[in-house]
Formats: C-alpha cells, sequence, structure tokens
C-alpha cells in the first residue's frame, strides 16, 4: 500500500514539484560547484593572500570537516526546527559565508568563515535528496534522483572549467561572491514552495550533547586523518595517531549509543534495511571513484600533462554533459527494469573509463580524454540514479531525512578515504617507478644528466597515474557481485513501494 506521504506527493501539483525541484537544486548546486571551484583556486589565494599552499589547502579541509558533522545531523536538525526553516537557514548560512570569505584577508579568516560555509553546505544535498524523494509519487522517484544526481554529480565536473574561467579572467573573491545572487533566490524560493511535511514530529528528547560530542570528536578526527595523512607521513606523526584512536574510539562509542538510545541523535537503525545498507556500501564506492578520479585527474592534467585550469575544466566538461543526458534516460528506465540491472551497468562503465584513462601519456591532449570521459559519464548516471531509488525506497518516511544525511555522509567519507588512498599510492607507486628507470641509465648519449632525470621524474609521475587510475576500475569489476545481494525490486518494477 502507498503511504500518506507517496498520496500527498501524488496530489500535490506538478507545477509545485517542479518549483521545489528547481528551488533545491539551486541550493545544492551552489554548495557543490563551490567546493571544486576553490579546489582549483587554491593556489591563487594562497599567492594573493601570502601563504603556502599547505596553509590554503586548510581552506578546503575546513569546509569538509564541519560539513561531514552536519549530514548525520539532517535528520534531528530538519525535525527540530522545521524542514522548511532549516532548508532556509542552511542557504542563508551558506550565502553570508559566501560574501565573508570573499572579504577575507588572511587565509585563517577565509579558513574560520569556510567552516561557517560548510555548516550550511553539508546540509543542503541530504536535505534536497530526502525533499524530492518525498515530493515525486513513486513511479517518478527516479526521475526525481535523475534531478538531484544532476547536481550532486555534474557539479564537480562543471566547478573546475567555471573555477579556471574565473581565475584567469576575474579576480579569487568573485569565486564566492557569484553565490550571492543565487543563495538570495533560492532562500526566497524556499520560503515560497518547500512544505513542513506534517508527519515530522519535534525530537522528544532535547540535544544529547554526549552524542553530539562524540560524533564531533569522531568524524572531525576521521577526516583530518584522511585529509592530512599522506601530507604528514601517516603514522610517522604523532597528530595522525592520536586522532585515529579518538576517530575509531569516538565513532564507536557513538554507535553503540545510537542503538541503545530510543530517541537517538542519528537514527542508525535504517540501516537494518538490506537495500539501504548494501547501498551505502556501493555509495561509499561511488564516492571513492568519483572523488579520487576528480582529484588524480586535474593533478594528471595539469602536473604531467601541462593543461592550464580552464583547460583542464574543458576536458572534463563533456563527462558532465554526458551524466546529465544519463540521469535522464536512466531516471526514465528505473521503473521499468531491474535496477541491479542498470546499477551493474554503470559500474561496468565507469570501470571501463578508467581502465581506458590508465593509457594516457605525457603527450595526453583533449581527444585522448574525451572519450573515457564520454563512457565514465554515462556510467555514473546509471549507476547513481537507479541505486539512489532503490536503497532510500524501504525507508519509512520519518526516517528520509536521517537516512539520506547518512547516506550522503557515507559518499563523502568514501570519497575522503579514495583521496587518501589514491595520493599514498600515487607517491610511492611513483617513487618505486622512479628507482627503477633511474637505476637503469646508463649512458647520457649526449643528453645532460638533468634533462634525463626531469624526463625519469615525468614518466615515473605516468606510471604511477596510470596505475591508479586501473586500480580504480578493478575495485568497481570486485564490487559488482555485492549489486546482486540487493533484493528484487518490488512494487513497480524497478522502483520498491514505500512501506507503511
Amino acid at each position: 500500500m502507498a503511504t500518506v506521504a507517496t498520496a500527498a506527493a501524488g496530489e500535490r501539483p506538478a507545477t509545485n514539484r517542479w518549483l521545489i525541484s528547481i528551488t533545491v537544486m539551486l541550493g545544492m548546486i551552489m554548495a557543490i560547484i563551490d567546493a571544486t571551484i576553490v579546489n582549483v583556486a587554491l593556489p591563487t589565494i594562497a599567492g594573493n593572500l601570502g601563504a603556502s599552499i599547505d596553509d590554503a589547502a586548510w581552506v578546503a579541509t575546513g569546509y569538509l570537516l564541519s560539513a561531514v558533522i552536519i549530514m548525520p545531523l539532517n535528520g534531528w536538525l530538519t525535525a527540530y526546527f522545521g524542514r522548511k526553516n532549516f532548508y532556509a537557514a542552511c542557504i542563508a548560512i551558506f550565502t553570508i559565508a559566501s560574501f565573508l570569505c570573499g572579504t577575507a584577508t588572511s587565509i585563517w579568516q577565509l579558513t574560520f568563515y569556510r567552516v561557517i560555509q560548510g555548516i550550511g553546505g553539508g546540509a543542503l544535498q541530504p536535505t534536497a535528496q530526502a525533499l524530492l524523494f518525498e515530493t515525486f509519487p513513486p513511479k517518478e522517484r527516479g526521475g526525481a534522483m535523475a534531478i538531484f544526481g544532476i547536481g550532486a554529480m555534474f557539479g564537480p565536473a562543471i566547478g573546475p572549467l567555471l573555477g579556471g574561467y574565473l581565475i584567469d579572467n576575474a579576480t579569487w573573491p568573485l569565486i564566492f561572491f557569484i553565490n550571492i545572487p543565487i543563495g538570495i533566490a533560492a532562500f526566497l524560493m524556499t520560503l515560497a514552495f518547500i512544505p513542513n511535511p506534517h508527519y515530522l514530529e519535534k525530537p522528544k528528547a532535547g540535544l544529547d550533547v554526549v552524542a553530539l560530542g562524540l560524533l564531533v570528536a569522531g568524524l572531525g578526527s576521521l577526516q583530518y586523518v584522511l585529509e592530512r595523512g599522506q601530507h604528514d607521513d601517516w603514522y610517522s606523526s604523532p597528530t595522525i595517531a592520536i586522532l585515529t584512536v579518538v576517530a575509531v574510539g569516538g565513532i564507536t562509542a557513538f554507535i553503540v549509543k545510537s542503538l541503545r538510545d530510543r530517541n537517538p541523535l542519528v537514527e542508525l537503525r535504517v540501516f537494518r534495511y538490506r537495500e539501504f545498507a548494501i547501498g551505502n556500501i556501493l555509495l561509499s564506492i561511488l564516492g571513492f571513484g568519483l572523488f579520487g578520479t576528480m582529484l588524480i585527474m586535474p593533478l594528471f592534467f595539469q602536473g604531467v600533462a601541462g593543461m592550464s585550469a580552464f583547460e583542464i575544466g574543458e576536458v572534463l566538461f563533456p563527462g558532465a554533459i554526458a551524466t546529465a543526458v544519463s540521469m535522464v534516460i536512466a531516471g526514465r528506465m528505473v521503473s521499468r527494469i531491474d535496477s541491479r540491472i542498470l546499477v551493474s551497468f554503470g559500474l561496468v562503465m565507469f570501470a571501463l573509463s578508467t581502465w581506458m584513462l590508465g593509457g594516457l601519456n605525457q603527450n595526453t591532449g583533449y581527444w585522448d580524454v574525451f572519450y573515457p570521459r564520454i563512457i565514465q559519464g554515462f556510467g555514473m548516471g546509471f549507476l547513481f540514479v537507479p541505486l539512489s531509488t532503490v536503497m532510500l525506497a524501504p525507508v519509512p518516511r520519518e526516517d528520509l531525512a536521517s537516512a539520506s544525511g547518512v547516506s550522503n555522509l557515507v559518499r563523502q567519507i568514501g570519497g575522503s578515504l579514495g583521496i587518501a588512498i589514491l595520493t599514498t599510492l600515487l607517491v610511492r607507486q611513483s617513487a618505486v617507478a622512479w628507482s627503477t628507470l633511474a637505476g637503469g641509465i646508463t649512458s647520457t648519449h649526449g643528453q645532460s644528466i638533468g634533462t634525463l632525470m626531469g624526463l625519469v621524474a615525468q614518466q615515473s609521475s605516468v606510471i604511477g597515474y596510470d596505475f591508479l587510475f586501473r586500480l580504480t576500475a578493478v575495485v568497481f569489476i570486485l564490487t559488482l557481485p555485492l549489486v546482486f545481494f540487493m533484493r528484487p525490486p518490488r512494487g513497480v518494477r524497478g522502483t520498491p513501494a514505500m512501506p507503511e
């Protein structure tokens, strides 16, 4: 049987549904694009504010630290403040912080403002996902997740292109000021169109300070370790070692407490649904592939192929277009074809693309990357849309906000883990390759030792990057059997019915 929420979604006029969709997309895309623009602009920001690249990295790390903490709190905060008020407040915080970021006069002032920005931005994605899932009736939820997916996947690809253009043709504060008109529009539309679900009840218990402290300590420490581990040479650093213990202890204690409490701060019992649990494992792999490759591709194109920031954006952009197209197609197919087949197709396509990227070299140009990126983007749509649709379908409507917050956190942590693993392997594989190649040099053949060593270093980097691309392909293929542990979809062929 359909739930009350399903019935309400079915009765809501189509015009209202699309106005809600546009509203949540504005806020979500604003936050996602901003994060990737900042990554491209870090060298320029560091130079203008008189900071080192190492110090400037905290501009990105500070945002992520606050964002990952706020994500799992999405359900509690939504219930406490009301969906409309909470989403409007998040947009307001993000927009005001964007203005403050653009006025920063030191790197640490900018980092502080970015932490505030992360508090607002971290809740925008999970709230948007829950809103879209609730707003559309079951047969249209594949399309709703396609709308969400376009924002979630399109943003990381368009960000470098837009960022490269702004950095090359304007000043760095504009990457933050550009959020202000979008944020104002999203804020006003939220007040006008976002509903407050009647079934959301204010939490019976007040704020659990102990649980919040464990969550902040655990997730904050984990994110720090993943972000700074490679830079600090992992466990040779006492800080990394101590924070690893804090992360493991804090998260473990938080999980135990949450499962024991009758009214937990974060509802973790949603993992009792098999589709949701397996879906989150797959989502972490998706984060690993998306965030990991979106980091190493620009590094390769800039450091090895010698491309500018704008050229990197041009190379990545076709994949974003392919993702948008495939998500529309997948959104229509998800109600007709077993979602497990669609997810498997997406995994294979992504694996194929990264295997092809593993054949790049220092002479790589636009067309060498074009087809792998098209395949990668196309596969991403078929992976994300059906997975999001099926994994949230069994979750009761009152737990959707918590579930979407947790799933977005899992994707983010998967991405951070992927970046940490891939950057560590890059350094080590490049070092091994350099040692092997340099050891084979027996004669200069008229070239200086310095020139030859430069060529060896460049080729070592190519070998390291190619190894990472193909390792990612193997990880995706090995994940394939896990898809079929999910239960066959019920109700509409591709979309399970919501529980009572």
